[in-house]
Formats: structure tokens, sequence, C-alpha cells
């Protein structure tokens, strides 16, 4: 007589919800603890960068002897705007920020008209040489900027610009990086688009000011933002362009302050009080326009 033997089958998990197999379970559970230590390094990562902006503005609150004995804490003992008035009434910052904000703004909007002339040449224009210019163009992007320094000091002093706002601006009004991020925006725009203006009999201008220009905007978002935030934190350029104190920028007078220009001491809190209000323009712009930059998909046209 054979005996008949069953097949063993698993016996279901009661305390699993019904319709979710054990696999699928633990691949959910796998994920969730690899979500769960994804964001915490991100937290920490977050905080480990925000942190010396936190600790700038906080001891920009403080006074000196607080600031001396607790630098890294985020509480004053005594909360004071003594560093911010020492700055706007004992002190030419009103100056400083008065020419930064007219060398920024005029420089931002050169930029982004310089660049992308240049940059809609290179990308739609044919003309003899046009390889050679595209190709210093990358090889200036290669040089240190402080290579240029004592060359571009001769060539302002030469051009009798120096010490004036001329100076200060027109070796700005444009850069090799924009040029190459205007170009490579305008060939990833299809030819076709211009096709139709130029059959109506618009000129070459007309065509990049009216019709490629207004779809360029993600481009342009991002050169405004890196033109005003390298224009605002410039310092070298300064530097060799200019040495009257009434033309001295907010990067200039920091950096005064940071050798004791007002008083003796370490004047921590006057010096990071002027760090903390030479952040918030760059700050408010970069959260403003922050996902406008190079979005590509925004004026795409499909052939």
């Amino acid at each position: 007589m054979s005996i008949a033997t069953k097949a063993t089958t698993p016996v279901p998990d009661p305390t699993a919800p019904k319709g979710v197999a054990p696999e699928g379970r633990r691949r959910s559970t796998a994920t969730i603890v690899a979500t769960s230590i994804t964001y915490a390094i991100l937290v920490v990562l977050a905080v480990v960068y925000i942190m010396p902006f936190l600790i700038q503005v906080a001891t920009s609150f403080k006074t000196d002897a607080d600031a001396a004995a607790n630098p890294v804490s985020l509480i004053p003992q005594t909360w004071t705007t003594a560093a911010y008035t020492k700055l706007f009434i004992n002190s030419d910052f009103p100056t400083w920020l008065k020419n930064s904000v007219i060398v920024t703004v005029v420089v931002t909007l050169g930029r982004v008209f310089f660049n992308s002339l240049a940059g809609y040449a290179l990308a739609r224009l044919h003309f003899r040489g046009r390889g050679v210019v595209f190709a210093g163009l990358v090889a200036v992007m290669s040089v240190p900027l402080v290579v240029l320094l004592i060359p571009k000091f001769l060539v302002i002093n030469q051009l009798g610009m120096y010490d004036s706002y001329a100076g200060m601006i027109v070796p700005l009004l444009t850069d090799a990086a924009g040029v190459f991020i205007m170009k490579n925006f305008f060939e990833s725009i299809p030819a076709s688009v211009e096709e139709q203006a130029r059959i109506d009999g618009a000129g070459t201008f007309r065509v990049f000011w009216s019709i490629v220009l207004p779809m360029a905007r993600p481009a342009l978002i991002t050169i405004v933002i890196l033109s005003f935030q390298g224009s605002w934190n410039e310092l070298a350029h300064f530097i060799i362009s200019t040495q009257n104190p009434a033309l001295t920028t907010l990067t200039k007078g920091v950096a005064g302050l940071a050798s004791g220009q007002l008083s003796q001491g370490s004047q921590y809190p006057l010096k990071l009080a002027a760090a903390a209000l030479m952040t918030i323009p760059v700050a408010v712009l970069f959260f403003i326009f922050q996902r406008r930059i190079m979005n590509t998909s925004e004026g795409a046209v499909k052939e």
C-alpha cells in the first residue's frame, strides 16, 4: 500500500496586509529605509551648509565681547543692532552700497545684451573665422582670471578709464561663459522658427530681437543671476581699476573692515553684519528665479 504525500503549502502571515505578498512587503520596507537614510543625509548636509550663514546673522546682533566669547552661538546673550547702526552712520557703507548697485545693474544689463548678441552670432551667422572666434572663447574660459589682472590694468590705464565708473564697468560688460551659454541655447532652437520672419522681410537683428530672444528666457534668467552674482561679489577687478575711496564697492569696503578699518579689535559683529547685508540681494534674486534657471522645456518648439 502506498502512502500518498501531500505538498506542503506556506502558512500565510496573519499580520500581513491582504493582497500584499511577503516579497513586496520586504521591498516596500527596504524602499522606505533607503528613502529615510537619503533624506537624513540631505538634512545633515543642509544643516552643515546653512550653519555658517545662521552664525553670521546671529553674530551680527551680538556685542563685541559676546561675539569673542561665544563665536558659534546662535543665540546672542544681548540682542543689539549696534553693528548695523555703526555701518550706516559711522562708516561709508551707504557709498559702498550705492557703487555696488550702480555697477551691478549696468553690468548685468550689459551682459544680458552683449552675451546674447555674441551667442546668436556664433550660433546662427556664418562668417569667416567663426570657428577661430569660438576656439578663442573656449580658451579664454580656461585661463585663470588672476592671470589677466595686470593686462587688464594696463589696458584700463592706457584708455584713460582708471579710477572711474567706466573702468569698473566696461571690462565686465561681457564674459566668455555667458556667450558660451547663450550660443548653446540658441543652437537648441530650431532654425525653422526664423524662416517665416525672414520671408516677411525681417532683418537679422529683428529676427534676433523679436523672435529668438523671447524664446531664450531660461538662458537669459541664468545669465542675469550669474552676472548679478559675479559683479556683486567682484573684488579683484575693482582693486586694479580704482583707488578713489568714493568709488569703493561693498566687496572692497568689507575687505577693509576685515583689516580693522573703523577701529581696533575683532569687530566680528560689524564684519558679519556687512557680510549679511551683502548676501541679501543675491539670495533674494536666486530664490525668485531658481525654478526658471535653464528650464529648457520652456519655449521648446517641435519640428
